[in-house]
């Protein structure tokens, strides 16, 4: 059979359901194959799961990332000038961080081309986050997303159809076959798109806790490791930041409601979590476009722009120039709010030990600000306000949380698992801490 028909993909499935390794010939044509529609989901579906369940290495892997990276179009932003820096999160509970980082580290004279997804299961997606602003365009043209980039000095945009085609399909696909949390694919899901993006450097958000993919440190840390290698590869600049999940990020989970916090924080407002996250990250922004020369100087800049409004104003000529409502981004109060809300009570007196913050991830969904399955609306007013971090002090009756919602049928559903997150306890002990490490 020649490379024109490509291998046949009964053969490669069976090959990985064995546990044998992968030629580069059988990668490429499987992917190609797939993104040209030649192959159902369903023998797609039976690949991933070989896959996940018996492995990549590190070869299969670099052969997947590559493979999906020329599945499309690489975006050409030689013309822009200044350096290109792109941040990615590996996605969690409340992690709105990307609406804050991109205004605050271009106002520091630096491009940043983001290209960003929908919700994957109960972590939300930023581009669902921008589109509960009215009128937000994510869908922009390549030759839309470089005006843009050129003009506001950054760009959030959802993957055009002809930027790594391969991960938006596989990316589907994977949410609703269970084959989500496996190293090789969420690597070469990650750098299939950045790097198409035309991106120098990447900082990346590696989660790990109870509210992300990665549950332990140690899988973090097995993640950043095969993303730096196959970056390395692939001949990009990475940087890894390790940061805990253990508890939601902000107060806001959801996605408008996640847009008036970073709202708030962009004008400086002072939530500490959402500040400190955004500094290191930022910090090692500007370190990889030579901005700033150590992390601490990094880390002063991106405050300073968090403090004296510059953010804010390109947050607004964010909004201007992709079609959103300045009005209502300069005036939160104007957003429209959701019909309901339920509060999730304390039934004891005591310290917050423990958050499972995976819960409130499903809560939400639960709520409509998620989706169950490829083809769910999201509610953009749905979600949930966090009223008592780790540490925090609870009186028996008061609230730990308040559910937002518009549609009643899975109101004690969300309630159950939100009221089920919290871990009570006699002292104030727990061992939170947000930033970890930073490797590459």
């Amino acid at each position: 059979m020649g490379m024109e028909d490509g291998v046949r993909p009964i053969d490669v499935i069976v090959k990985k359901r064995n546990g044998k390794t992968h030629t580069q010939e059988e990668i490429v044509s499987l992917i190609r194959q797939y993104t040209e529609g030649r192959i159902p989901d369903y023998q797609m579906a039976a690949w991933l799961m070989a896959a996940f369940l018996n492995g990549l290495d590190e070869e299969e892997t670099y052969f997947l990332t590559d493979a999906m990276l020329h599945s499309g179009k690489i975006i050409d932003l030689s013309g822009i000038e200044k350096p290109k820096i792109d941040k990615h999160s590996t996605g969690g509970v409340g992690d709105k961080i990307s609406l804050i980082l991109a205004p605050a580290v271009a106002s520091c004279g630096i491009a940043v081309p983001m290209t960003s997804g929908r919700g994957l299961g109960f972590s939300g997606g930023t581009l669902d986050k921008l589109e509960s602003i009215p009128g937000y365009n994510t869908s922009l043209t390549e030759k839309e997303f470089v005006s843009v980039l050129g003009k506001v000095g950054f760009v959030m945009s959802g993957q055009t159809d002809d930027i790594a085609p391969a991960d938006k399909k596989l990316y589907a696909l994977r949410d609703v076959t269970g084959t989500v949390e496996n190293t090789a694919f969420i690597t070469s899901s990650i750098l299939s798109k950045k790097i198409a993006e035309g991106a120098d450097a990447i900082v990346m958000d590696v989660k790990f806790g109870s509210g992300a993919f990665m549950k332990t440190k140690a899988e973090a840390l097995r993640l950043a490791e095969a993303l730096l290698r196959i970056a390395g590869r692939m001949r990009k600049q990475l940087i890894c930041v390790l940061t805990s999940m253990d508890q939601p990020l902000g107060n806001a989970v959801g996605n408008r409601l996640e847009v008036i916090e970073s709202i708030e924080c962009l004008k400086g407002g002072e939530i500490p979590d959402l500040v400190e996250i955004t500094c290191t990250l930022g910090g090692y922004m500007l370190i990889a476009g030579k901005k700033a020369s150590t992390i601490s100087e990094g880390k002063e800049l991106i405050g300073e722009k968090l403090r004296n409004g510059e953010a804010f104003e390109r947050f607004v000529d964010s909004v201007r120039s992709q079609g959103g409502d300045v009005e209502t981004v300069e005036h939160p109060e104007k957003f429209e709010r959701a019909r309901f809300s339920r509060p999730v009570l304390s039934t004891k007196n005591g310290f917050v030990n423990r958050i499972h913050t995976e819960n409130i991830g499903s809560a939400a969904v639960y709520l409509g600000a998620g989706r169950f399955s490829k083809e769910d609306r999201i509610d953009p007013a749905a979600g949930i306000i966090v009223h008592k971090k780790l540490g925090s002090t609870v009186r028996k009756g008061e609230k730990l949380l308040t559910l937002f919602y518009n549609q009643e049928s899975h109101i004690d559903e969300a309630a159950r698992l939100a009221g089920s997150s919290y871990t009570i306890g006699e002292d104030s002990r727990h061992d939170f801490q947000l930033v970890h490490e930073v490797i590459g």
